[in-house]
């Protein structure tokens, strides 16, 4: 398809032209696709007046918002490639991204002004700043006949361990990941309404609620920041269809009294981290259709999907393959393991990344043979359902026994006095490693009786020998768990440990 992504909304614009494309909840401008079209070619001309053009990088750095997907759109239309910048990072950070990327425009908003000053002052050739919400011209530019297999986004990896890479998402990558969410489950249709709660710079945000939708021809409600309430609000009053969030969203909605009818949700999805099951079957219980998913920064992300006719039998899965996916769990060696069986979760298809942008030996590291290689550990029953157990690099290894902290977790957030929990390994001289489990408290807690809580419903050597009370975990902006600040806060502490 010539134009890629940004062909979408212009051929939008032309058989649905009033259709709502876009709800800006901040500005409460709501833009049909024929506005959408307009605004993204004025955008477009206001970047080739910059001289921008194929290839050139274009970061963004702002909140959620219309003009955010505009300028996106944007760059895409005249061959640029966006990279969606976190605001979460520090200046030196954001510095990082935008000289690793080579980016040549930095749009900015006002929310992040000094953050977006402090990043350029440390750079010797720093990026021309553009504001991000100022109002469209009425220019327009020819659009540039993308190939599928040009770069469309540059996503930065979260960084949680070393210097964020940048995964390079190409125009093809992003369509067949649409494709793959309008076939996936009860799919979705151009009378699909969602909300874009997670962040834009996220690819769950971008892959999982945006893109799919605005190129299925429906609306992306966008808000620049989560907040329960309103946001249980807003999907009632925006008649929302299909929802993703990360699982510490839907967890937080939990903690909600109660929730306003939602007749309009047909599903619901949660993706990005394993979501607990408690909170999965919080929402089952309400009669609603919640699925689960597994995706990552380099598959654009839609890898598993766990269909609603199998979310209760096979509860804790995350699935069997998209439909244009094809995934295997293998050995250290490569080879296929059998049913039960421990093994990483390797994939290919067209979703796959085209590399990590100018890092040919990381690319050549995760992708061998034609298969990506994740890093998550899982395994897979007869049928192909898919369990994750963990990260590699999170497996704990206790006295010879391998323990995988996703099992002790879910287990652990089924005591009542357990907000949230990670589980993490600490060195230890006798054990090698020995297990800690981190955990928000919402009553009084006693270490101890945790430990035994555990020891009651899974083998002793997995259980947490050692239990530490924090008021918050420390997570990403896409809500992941930063293990390894918990691994470096509560190493040789060993006076909390219990035997």
């Amino acid at each position: 398809m010539d134009g890629g992504i940004a062909d979408w909304i212009a051929r939008r614009a032309e058989r649905r032209p009033h259709a709502t494309a876009v709800v800006d909840v901040a500005t409460g401008a709501r833009h049909d696709y024929a506005a959408l079209d307009r605004r993204v070619s004025a955008r477009a001309a206001a970047l080739a007046g910059l001289g921008v053009g194929a290839g050139t990088r274009v970061a963004l750095l702002g909140e959620n918002s219309a003009a955010y997907l505009e300028w996106l759109f944007g760059a895409a239309r005249i061959g640029a490639v966006a990279v969606p910048v976190n605001h979460r990072l520090a200046p030196a950070e954001v510095a990082h991204v935008l000289r690793d990327s080579g980016a040549t425009v930095l749009v900015g908003s006002v929310a992040f002004e000094a953050l977006a000053k402090g990043a350029l002052d440390e750079l010797d050739t720093p990026p021309v700043l553009v504001a991000l919400g100022a109002e469209p011209g009425d220019g327009t530019v020819a659009a540039h006949p993308a190939a599928g297999d040009d770069p469309c986004v540059i996503m930065y990896t979260s960084g949680t361990t070393g210097v964020p890479k940048g995964a390079v998402l190409t125009h093809d990558n992003m369509l067949w990941n649409a494709i793959n969410m309008v076939t996936a489950g009860a799919g979705v249709s151009g009378t699909d309404v969602t909300i874009a709660a997670a962040p834009l710079f996220h690819i769950g945000a971008l892959g999982l609620s945006a893109l799919p939708l605005l190129y299925a021809g429906g609306t992306v409600v966008v808000v620049p920041s989560f907040d329960p309430a309103a946001f249980a609000d807003l999907m009632a009053a925006e008649g929302v269809t299909t929802q993703f969030l990360v699982p510490a969203m839907w967890a937080a909605l939990t903690r909600l009294p109660s929730l306003p009818p939602m007749p309009a949700l047909r599903w619901a999805i949660s993706g990005g981290a394993p979501c607990p099951v408690t909170v999965i079957e919080h929402f089952t219980g309400l009669g609603w259709t919640f699925t689960e998913g597994f995706g990552m920064t380099e598959l654009s992300p839609a890898a598993l999907f766990l269909d609603a006719a199998d979310v209760l039998t096979h509860a804790g899965s995350v699935g069997r393959p998209f439909l244009h996916v094809d995934a295997r769990l293998v050995s250290s060696t490569g080879e296929d393991v059998a049913v039960g069986e421990v093994g990483e979760l390797v994939l290919r298809g067209p979703t796959v990344f085209a590399g990590y942008w100018n890092r040919p030996e990381a690319t050549a590291e995760v992708m061998r043979d034609g298969w990506f290689h994740s890093g998550d550990l899982g395994v897979r029953d007869a049928e192909g359902f898919v369990t994750l157990v963990d990260r590699k690099k999170d497996m704990i290894i206790t006295g010879g026994e391998n323990v995988y902290p996703v099992e002790v977790e879910q287990v652990l957030h089924r005591h009542p006095a357990i907000a949230d929990v990670a589980v993490v390994g600490i060195g230890d001289a006798q054990w090698g490693e020995t297990v800690l489990a981190v955990v928000v408290a919402s009553d009084d807690i006693d270490p101890d009786e945790v430990i035994a809580f555990a020891r009651e419903r899974i083998a002793h050597f997995k259980a947490p020998r050692r239990v530490e009370v924090v008021g918050e975990l420390p997570r990403n902006a896409t809500g992941k768990l930063l293990k390894r600040v918990l691994r470096e806060q509560f190493a040789g502490q060993a006076e909390a440990v219990r035997r």
